[in-house]
């Protein structure tokens, strides 16, 4: 059974394809993301021969030293532009076992199925490869959502549902993974109003694309910009907030360290508690 279709796929590729030549004035949050998968591709002590680059955008992720790279993006004018394929993340064209890291930033928050999604990126990795992936979720864009909450009646949804990471945490286990690690870094952003908060949407083809989705009125935009402009602290900024949900996750392997059996402790927890038992 085909879960339903949350995101518009062609207005996703269509929203990527506009995002282009403006996108480096809009990076800051996949710049961040690429910056805390580095880090933590630093911390693994191990060569990679055959990387995924997975939501490449521009291709400004730099694979380890070596390794040749294979880049995807959901959007023509990314994958063009960084010598990559266009598909989506949920049907990925590549054979299984054909990578030794998997690396995904920015784009798997507006993935149809994304725990289909992740089930093929541990087929494309060999035993004991790595994938490690980003993306925006938790308690992302408060004021957005707040300020959005009372500014039509009804009420319209016009942001996408997102992931925090206990949820992320047992995707990475739901799909296969071993050594599954889920953590979040928050990222706040002041603005001058709800104006520059929507051009960086719009500039990182990160705006509207559900399957169901209206036109914000103009009544309703300038409530919602009213709304926005409310919360300013005293130098007239808002303070906006971005959860970056970072994924670490090891293909199955008959090497792998496994978790000790139960009741195999040499001592008794009870008696750590004691300090060693006297």
């Amino acid at each position: 059974m085909q879960p339903p279709e949350i995101f518009a796929r062609r207005a996703r590729r269509q929203r990527r394809d506009r995002a282009v030549a403006g996108y480096p004035a809009h990076d800051f949050l996949r710049a961040a993301m690429l910056d805390g998968i580095a880090d933590r591709l630093d911390a693994v002590k191990r060569d990679f021969t055959d990387v995924l680059d997975l939501g490449c955008h521009a291709g400004r992720f730099v694979a380890p030293p070596g390794a040749r790279v294979a880049r995807l993006d959901p959007g023509f004018g990314f994958a063009r532009a960084a010598g990559g394929v266009q598909a989506d993340e949920d049907r990925l064209p590549f054979a299984d076992a054909a990578f030794d890291l998997v690396v995904a930033a920015g784009t798997l928050d507006s993935v149809n199925d994304l725990p289909g999604a992740l089930a093929l990126i541990r087929r494309a990795l060999r035993p004991d490869g790595l994938f490690l992936g980003a993306f925006v979720g938790g308690n992302s864009l408060s004021a957005l959502r707040a300020a959005l909450r009372g500014a039509e009646e009804p009420a319209v949804a016009r942001l996408h549902p997102q992931i925090d990471v206990r949820s992320a945490g047992d995707l990475l286990v739901r799909a296969g993974f071993t050594l599954p690690v889920a953590d979040v870094e928050t990222l706040d952003v002041r603005y001058p109003g709800l104006g520059r908060l929507l051009d960086d949407l719009r500039g990182m083809a990160a705006s509207n694309l559900l399957v169901d989705r209206h036109p914000l009125a103009r009544e309703a935009l300038a409530r919602a910009a009213a709304a926005f402009a409310a919360r300013a602290e005293k130098d007239g900024r808002v303070r906006e907030r971005f959860d970056l949900i970072f994924l670490t996750g090891w293909s199955p392997s008959p090497d792998q360290p496994k978790p000790a059996r139960r009741g195999s402790a040499g001592a008794s927890l009870a008696a750590a508690l004691r300090g060693g038992g006297d």
